[in-house]
């Protein structure tokens, strides 16, 4: 019992939930501090707003950025991460191993993302996260108790390592194209200089910095926060299959109502393997929900995994038009589609409210050290208003979208890029500070590679003690 609520656990065992849960609170608490300097850096270097005021506003933002991003995003970004595990196989196998595995990505997590904060390098806390998650796996493959022979998602993988590797770049060329913009068409050039110690900017361009500060940090919790979400339902997940595998709502005759839809849509006349694979899984997953035992794990865990292949299959067929060429039939699928993606993208409120508490209160604690290397360090001389501007604009832009479109996008290299960028387009490549640009550089190339190996190892380690 917890809080008067069965959870179905022994006493040891509710003890490491509560052990883990704590750990990824810490985990999205360090990624609080850690990615802050990417919202407030440029309001405090312009002397738009007072750190103490800064951070406070930004971590309020990031808080509802996390609690709103549900209603305006949907969840998909957590549901991504939740998924770079095989977590059905996970919660097949010995629970001490899956827990085992939880903790490594988390302490994995949090000692890179303080060992580089320390330092004052901005890195992505959605590398060090994603590094971590692909060591665990990696190491998971490669151990005797994965009997299904199961490992990393690398279909998954690549796609996240896709929208983080083309975020930095598309934000530093989008820099230099906005600053470019802002030349021919503002007339008051004194946005271009740098200010003067003790000065405040106009009052307009305080605004947008002000404006841009607040769009990156409820964006960075909108993307940031649903990274810990999917963390605590991976952890959720491995501790509890049975309440989280499937959504309470979980309906079967709605479940299967909707199946019957998808397959009437599916035509009759075109000859595809994959159009027969995907018929196939409907037969199956209709077959196991017309037996399906709510006290089952095995049984959830199996339709869970059919939901999962169902959508996989559908996505792909959807992608090429002529295979399903009538345009109602493809408006029926992708809606019924999407109305069965509930049942496997079940977040309960209270992991929302404990991570957008966690994210908010840690963006407004030791911020200093890597607010000092993007308003000081990255540039020759202080940061003109234009450049900042330009740069949370790119940053809460790029942000955004990626959020709308389901994709982890790391704020930290955006926002570090768009300040660079914003930089040379002022007066090219020779006003950056070398030295700055190579330790960022090596912490993004090192980040992914030290995580994978310190994950796995820990994981090595943890599945022998817990």
């Amino acid at each position: 019992m917890l809080f008067g609520i069965d959870l179905g656990l022994s006493t040891a065992l509710i003890a490491l939930l509560i052990i883990t849960i704590l750990i990824v609170c810490i985990f999205e608490f360090v990624n609080g501090f850690h990615d802050t300097a990417n919202a407030v850096a440029t309001v405090i270097y312009s002397g738009s707003l007072k750190p103490t005021t800064a951070v406070v506003w930004s971590g309020i933002w990031n808080f509802l950025g996390v609690i709103t991003s549900s209603y305006f995003f949907g969840m998909a970004v957590a549901v991504k991460i939740a998924n770079l595990l095989p977590v059905e196989a996970l919660m097949g196998q010995d629970l001490h191993h899956s827990i085992a595995m939880v903790i490594s990505v988390l302490v994995a997590a949090i000692i890179w993302n303080v060992g580089t904060w320390y330092f004052g390098i901005p890195c992505s806390s959605s590398h060090t996260l994603i590094g971590s998650l692909l060591g665990v796996g990696i190491a998971f493959s490669l151990m005797p108790e994965n009997v299904e022979n199961v490992g990393v998602n690398w279909k998954e993988a690549s796609k996240i390592g896709q929208s983080l590797l083309i975020s930095p770049a598309f934000g530093f060329s989008m820099a230099v194209v906005l600053m470019f913009i802002l030349r021919q068409v503002i007339k008051d050039k004194k946005i271009f200089k740098e200010p003067e110690p003790g000065t405040t900017p106009p009052n307009w361009i305080r605004g947008i910095l002000i404006f841009t500060c607040t769009l990156v940090s409820f964006f960075h919790g909108s993307n940031d926060g649903q990274k810990g979400i999917g963390l605590l339902l991976i952890a959720l997940m491995t501790f509890m299959p049975l309440k989280f595998a499937l959504s309470p709502d979980f309906q079967p005759a709605t479940a299967n109502a909707s199946l019957t839809k998808i397959y009437d849509a599916l035509p009759t006349d075109v000859a595809l393997p994959e159009l027969s694979k995907a018929k196939e899984t409907i037969e199956k997953l209709q077959a196991d929900i017309a037996k399906h035992d709510p006290k089952s794990v095995k049984e959830r865990l199996s339709l869970r995994k059919r939901f999962t292949i169902l959508k996989k299959n559908m996505e792909a067929l959807l992608a090429v038009p002529y295979v399903i060429s009538n345009e109602e039939n493809r408006k029926v699928i992708s809606h019924e589609v999407k109305d069965l993606g509930k049942y496997t993208s079940y977040v309960p409120t209270w992991a929302i409210v404990v991570i957008s508490l966690s994210l908010g209160i840690g963006t407004m604690i030791g911020w200093k050290r890597i607010v000092v290397t993007i308003g000081e360090k990255i540039g020759k001389r202080h940061m003109t208003y234009a450049e900042g501007a330009t740069a949370e604009l790119i940053a809460a832009s790029t942000i955004g979208l990626a959020s709308q479109f389901g994709l982890p996008v790391s704020t930290t290299h955006v926002l570090s890029s768009g300040v660079a960028g914003a930089m040379v387009a002022s007066k090219g490549v020779k006003n950056l500070q070398g030295g700055t640009i190579k330790n960022i550089a090596l912490a993004w190339l090192l980040t992914l590679p030290v995580t994978v190996i310190l994950s796995g190892l820990l994981y090595f380690i943890l599945r022998k003690i817990i």
